[in-house]
């Protein structure tokens, strides 16, 4: 369905600096496989849109490079499960294909079946050295739409570096200059550790400590090798407020100097017991211990924050307290979303420090690591059943790269392979709903799907 026209290496179009960059802490943990997302276009009808060109997508990604010049470079290991970025210059991958399908074929864009063929495959057995850091398919359907597909490396950006990255590579695609406002941050070393080196102030549990197996289990091994599925949730605006709404009637009654519940803390707190009522099927006990895995974002959380434009991983991992199934069950949704904020809420400037001084004082990094979407892959604590990893992109300005043609009309993860992961994020129709990636084992799929959505009105 899917044919590969051409595949060329791009490197900066300017010489760069080169050298070795140093990876911050955050950079080391998070996994150094690559992130896929697509992005949809639909055909040209506005007379004012430029005409899509293989050349000109090239030729200013080639420009982007000479700002983003660290993408263009290599990983390599170093002690300590460690890895140093080689500024090498050696390029980036970009993919040229074409489609006989029309965009409308691919249903929901939902990550599954010939929507993981539109983004760029990364052979993990070859030694990392080889590997590039960003990987670019454009795929062209029958139709006239197109699909920019990328793969980056995770060592290298979080979601928002990404997000930067590509906004930059799309303005200089429509003919624009990038303004020095726009350049990116390349100095990691303002994100690091105390000098001389702290002991930790806090207990780290999101490094220290395992997620809560099922009950009667050992390990985590056999729900590693069950089926899962995939599927594209859809929450309207109306059915957003309604969960926003259910989450802060016991709180407001209570305690009115309680900020509001956010829409991620209802929805994401909505989800948690759907899927823990889903799983208790099987597992019907109230006494079941389950956690869930956030992502925060801590740019703005340090004092003075973070350059704007920080091109790296400026994220930490936390987890919720871990709670029982039976409470988060006979309880009001205000509860899982309280349970929520606490895990986000841990993240203070202080536990940050702290944290990068964890980081550091360790030996070795390998088993700190994150878990990623390779296929196959079962290293790493699995943070599925009973628990669950829930990312959020709402905050990340996803539909906002337009590379001439329009905005574009879906943005999604390009694989979701992680039994228990989820992305909540805006939907294209800039109205207040939402779309959510989540992947469960298929055993579930169907009654979680029936809980999450049966009680609106």
């Amino acid at each position: 369905m899917i044919t590969i026209k051409s595949i060329s290496i791009v490197i900066p179009s300017e010489p760069t600096p080169g050298g070795l960059l140093h990876l911050s802490e955050s950079d080391q943990v998070v996994q150094f496989s690559h992130a896929s997302v697509i992005h949809i276009y639909r055909p040209n009808t506005n007379t004012n849109t430029i005409p899509f060109s293989f050349e000109t997508m090239k030729s200013s990604l080639s420009r982007a490079l000479v700002h983003f010049y660290p993408l263009a470079g290599r990983l390599h290991w170093i002690e300590g499960g460690r890895l140093e970025l080689d500024c090498n210059a050696i390029g980036v991958q970009l993919l040229e294909a074409y489609s006989d399908a029309k965009l409308d074929e691919l249903g929901d864009f939902a990550p599954i079946g010939v929507v993981q063929d539109l983004v760029p495959k990364i052979d993990y057995t070859t030694p990392i050295e080889e590997w590039p850091l960003f990987l670019v398919q454009l795929t062209r359907f029958s139709c006239g739409g197109l699909c920019v597909g990328t793969a980056l490396c995770h060592t290298t950006v979080d979601g928002i570096s990404a997000t930067h990255f590509i906004s930059s590579w799309a303005k200089l695609a429509q003919g624009d200059n990038l303004e020095d406002h726009e350049m990116p941050f390349l100095d990691r070393t303002v994100l690091r550790s105390s000098e001389p080196l702290m002991p930790p102030r806090f207990d780290h549990i999101a490094y220290t400590t395992k997620p809560p197996l099922l009950i009667g289990s050992k390990d985590a091994k056999e729900e590693q090798k069950k089926e899962t599925s995939v599927t594209l949730l859809k929450l309207t605006k109306d059915q957003v407020e309604q969960l926003k709404k259910r989450a802060n009637y016991d709180t407001q009654l209570q305690d009115p100097t309680i900020r509001p519940y956010s829409r991620y803390e209802a929805v994401a707190g909505h989800m948690w017991r759907c899927v823990c009522k889903a799983r208790s099927i099987d597992n019907n006990h109230d006494d079941q211990p389950t956690r869930v895995r956030l992502v925060v974002d801590v740019r703005n959380r340090l004092n003075p924050p973070l350059p704007q434009r920080y091109f790296g991983n400026a994220v930490f991992l936390t987890i919720t307290s871990t709670c029982l199934y039976g409470d988060l069950l006979s309880k009001p949704l205000s509860y899982s979303a309280g349970k929520l904020r606490e895990a986000n809420e841990r993240m203070t400037e202080e536990y940050i420090k702290s944290a990068l001084d964890f980081l550091t004082s360790q030996k070795d990094v390998s088993g700190l690591r994150s878990k990623f979407d390779v296929r196959g892959d079962t290293e790493g604590p699995f943070q599925g059943n009973p628990n669950l990893s829930l990312g959020s992109w709402i905050n990340v300005p996803i539909y906002d790269i337009d590379f001439g043609w329009g905005k574009p009309v879906y943005v999604g993860p390009g694989l979701l392979d992680t039994e228990g992961r989820s992305f909540i994020m805006p939907s294209g129709v800039a109205d207040g709903s939402l779309n959510i990636a989540f992947c469960l084992q298929t055993q579930y799929m169907d009654s979680f799907k029936k809980y999450f959505y049966e009680d609106f009105n």
